[in-house]
């Protein structure tokens, strides 16, 4: 089919955007699909439970319920699984940037025995799913003891995220210093700064798109985690949002709080929203930066 000229300079080809309409369409039913969802919860989260079993959810026959909210925060320790997920995310992110850049880094620019192994060795590890691992890394941490204080349950799981993070991470940003030109190291070593300045002071800062992306995405995954805190977890003062939730809704069944359950889902699913909402574009860039450079 022929071809359309937009007023930007572009081509707008039919045949190419007619294939892809089945692909649009799909696309299309499956955001108002989540939308819908998403506006149901929060709508659930504005009314009673009295209601909610009611199918009255929509029609806010007694107005909005905002208490929901307060309950939720204080009655309902969601504040306490917030802000250890806020902690175990937080702390766990930094640590990863401060691991896996360095040795991205490394990889990258310097050739040394065992460099293409380990390269190997860390897209390998990417592909091994954390279940097959972690009877072995529970049994020993158990027969060691270290479960038995809620400080060290908090060390271990936070080493735990960032162990299980370190190969993606350092893949990930090894791409994206792989597409940063050597000039601006050539440049700094002829004025002579140490490889290690040069790194911290030259690269990193031209590598910050890569690092918010992989740190985004890292966030996200740490923040929704629930396997490896079931495990390790055995104090409801440690559990973070996942493990809370689930917590919750085991107490349903004697509470019927339903509407608090609610609003302790909008809560928690408030940080990965607006993270992706204010740095969708962040994201992108970082992304396209890392193939592109």
């Amino acid at each position: 089919m022929r071809a359309i000229e937009k007023k930007g300079g572009s081509t707008l080809h039919l045949g190419r955007e007619l294939r892809l309409l089945p692909g649009y369409l799909v696309l299309i039913a499956w955001v108002l699909f989540t939308a819908a969802l998403l506006f149901w919860v929060l709508a659930a989260s504005l009314s009673t439970t009295a209601e909610i079993f009611s199918g009255e959810v929509l029609k806010f026959p007694t107005g909005f319920h905002f208490e929901n909210y307060v309950k939720a925060w204080v009655s309902s320790n969601v504040s306490v699984f917030f802000g250890n997920s806020l902690l175990y995310a937080c702390v766990s992110c930094a640590l990863l940037i401060l691991i896996s850049a360095p040795y991205a880094y490394a990889l990258e620019r310097f050739t040394f025995p065992g460099r293409r192994w380990i390269r190997s060795s860390l897209a390998a590890a990417m592909g091994v799913p954390i279940v097959m691992v972690i009877i072995p890394i529970y049994t020993v941490v158990a027969r060691a003891g270290l479960l038995k204080h809620p400080s060290s349950n908090r060390i271990i799981l936070i080493l735990l995220f960032v162990a299980a993070k370190i190969p993606y991470t350092t893949t990930f940003l090894g791409t994206y210093f792989s597409n940063i030109p050597k000039s601006y190291e050539e440049a700094a070593a002829i004025d002579g700064c140490h490889p290690i300045e040069t790194f911290w002071r030259i690269v990193f800062p031209l590598a910050r798109g890569g690092i918010s992306t992989v740190t985004i995405f890292n966030f996200i995954a740490i923040w929704n985690e629930y396997f490896l805190s079931l495990l390790f977890v055995n104090s409801d003062a440690l559990r973070p949002v996942a493990l809370g939730l689930f917590s919750m809704i085991n107490g349903m069944k004697y509470s019927g709080e339903w509407a608090g359950l609610f609003a302790s889902v909008i809560i928690v699913f408030l940080p990965t929203f607006i993270l992706y909402l204010f740095l969708s574009k962040k994201i992108i860039g970082g992304i396209s930066g890392g193939i592109k450079g």
